[in-house]
């Protein structure tokens, strides 16, 4: 491949820098290796250009110049792609990030928000006047990429998906075209952004319905991490309330300052939960929780929705590998194998996260959304760090041989948190007839396949 000196040379810098309003970041500029970091590690890709943009007219010129350069176009949001999706070797990347904008229309319960926000900065905005929209489980996630991949958080069984709360959406289309979607407007185009990714456009703008959440019952509880009390939990978690949506992360103890250091590298399971609804019934839902054995740390709690986000540390920026599925049950056999592969990895840190569904989520039709897997009951997500290429392919082995071990009879993927698996994972993603309509949209919509740096849903052949 050229290098991005060789790739500059097709992009007349000057020429672009009075075209756009927002900031032309060029590989000798200051700031240059900042802006093309992204939020996983051992990502090194050099871009021609990044381009800060300041509004939608920015973004169609962005476009325009990728489509006659045929240079590589990367969109970033928040850069958290699990394969640095946000960035792309000598193209083109049309970085979002200071399109923060917010309008919130509190009498109507609606807000028009612009894609470079993160999920922190909204909820937190949202939540002076009571309201918030389930995005997911890291504040500093933008809310560009996980709102057009369906979007599960810590709301998702009261509320459902990011795309469930979804009005509208202004696009940037592959020719430059600025549209308004929602459900009388090119309905068909707003059905493939509720999970089809960023495959049709450029989102500039999404319009969002505001729930009422004025406060949780919610923290983190931090559990002895046993196959007992991960089968307890998941058991627990189906049976609890909708309001309460929960994220068991069955993992050795990091050494936290809350934690005591004879907890420190054993198994836990470490569960970040949150009730949307009343303090004295939340109480009441995570009272089996708590029953389940004795609590190693008890961080429930009242608090502002916002307060369930962690800290963001902006060094951080991990080796992981990750593997996602669904499956259907998580009993004691199936526990009992969650432990024995994390008990056999050495690795700084291994994981597998269940997340309970159904509620809100399982309510919408599957067809109604290109987000097709509403009747999922558990989302286990498997990873683990390594340490260079030297540890990659014994952490690689490991990572599928649990995931492998944990496949049942759902073989559906979420594809916010797919890896770079090949085509037939992403086709898992989008089964059966939402593939087909996805593809014969984006033979509309992007007939070139200029939006592919993604996980790329191909034009259906004329």
């Amino acid at each position: 491949m050229p290098s991005s000196t060789t790739r500059s040379e097709t992009i007349s810098l000057s020429t672009l820098r009075g075209e756009v309003t927002g900031r032309v970041i060029a590989t000798d500029d200051p700031g240059y290796d900042e802006a093309r970091t992204v939020f996983i590690g051992g990502i090194d890709r050099r871009p021609a250009v990044i381009v800060r943009v300041a509004d939608a007219r920015d973004v169609a010129t962005v476009i325009r110049l990728a489509r006659e350069t045929g240079l590589e176009l990367a969109v970033r949001s928040g850069g958290h792609s699990s394969i640095g999706h946000g960035v792309c070797e000598g193209g083109i990347v049309l970085d979002l990030s200071e399109m923060k904008a917010l309008d919130i229309d509190v009498e109507g319960r609606t807000a028009w928000a612009e894609t470079g926000l993160t999920a922190a900065e909204y909820s937190t905005a949202v939540a002076a006047n009571g309201f918030a929209t389930g995005f997911g489980d890291t504040g500093s996630v933008g809310i560009g990429g996980i709102t057009l991949g369906g979007g599960v958080g810590y709301l998702v069984r009261k509320h459902g998906l990011t795309v469930d709360a979804l009005l509208a959406a202004d696009i940037v289309m592959a020719d430059g075209e600025l549209l308004r979607v929602d459900a009388e407007s090119h309905p068909d185009l707003f059905w493939a952004i509720r999970g089809g990714g960023g495959n049709f456009g450029v989102a500039t703008r999404f319009q969002f319905r505001l729930h009422e959440v004025p406060l949780i019952v919610g923290g983190i509880l931090i559990l002895p991490g046993t196959a007992e009390v991960i089968a307890g939990f998941v058991a627990a978690a189906e049976a609890a309330p909708e309001e309460l949506s929960t994220i068991a992360n069955v993992m050795p103890c990091p050494p936290m300052p809350f934690v005591a250091e004879e907890h420190h590298g054993k198994l836990v399971v470490m569960a970040i939960m949150a009730f949307a609804g009343e303090t004295e019934a939340g109480e009441r839902a995570l009272a089996p929780f708590r029953a389940l054995a004795a609590p190693i740390v008890d961080m429930l709690k009242p608090m502002p929705y916002p307060e369930i986000y962690p800290p963001d540390d902006d060094s951080y920026h991990p080796l992981a590998l990750t593997r996602t599925m669904f499956v259907d049950t998580v009993d004691l056999p199936v526990a009992e194998t969650i432990v024995e592969h994390l008990d056999a990895s050495d690795a700084a840190m291994r994981v597998a996260q269940l997340r309970v569904l159904g509620g809100a989520m399982a309510r919408v039709s599957a067809d109604a959304t290109a987000f097709a897997h509403r009747n999922s009951r558990i989302m286990v997500n498997v990873a683990t760090f390594y340490e260079g290429p030297e540890d990659l392919n014994r952490r690689t082995a490991w990572v599928e041989g649990l995931a492998g071990a944990l496949r049942q009879d759902d073989h559906g993927a979420y594809v916010n948190f797919l890896a770079d698996e090949g085509t037939e994972r992403i086709r898992d993603a989008y089964p059966g007839a939402t593939w087909d309509r996805l593809t014969e949209i984006k033979a509309r919509y992007d007939p070139t396949n200029l939006f592919r740096l993604n996980q790329n849903i191909p034009p259906k052949a004329s």
